[in-house]
């Protein structure tokens, strides 16, 4: 994620209504996301497509290393041939 910019990144909201198609342009094209606020305090971030999605990939992905390392430490692990040997079967049976 991009630094906020205090001079350029936080408007209140009625300069975003009025402003609403020069904002989304400028936010397409440098890919800067926009906080708006409403009397004086934060009310929503406006983001680039492309900037969402790599924040909901990274939260995906922290997630899943979480759930890994969960799993090693409660012992829900399985030994290389163990691994082996149930991959093996699920490409034989077709099962998941």
């Amino acid at each position: 994620m991009k630094k906020i910019n205090i001079s350029n990144d936080i408007i209140p909201l009625g300069e975003f209504k009025t402003g609403l198609s020069k904002w989304l342009k400028n936010i397409r094209n440098t890919g800067q996301h926009l906080i708006i606020t409403q009397n004086g305090k934060p009310a929503g971030v406006l983001l680039s497509p492309s900037e969402y999605d790599e924040l909901v990939h990274e939260k995906l992905f922290i997630e899943s290393v979480s759930r890994g390392l969960s799993d090693a430490e409660s012992g829900k692990v399985f030994s290389t041939n163990k691994l082996k040997k149930e991959l093996t079967r699920r490409r034989t049976t077709g099962m998941s």
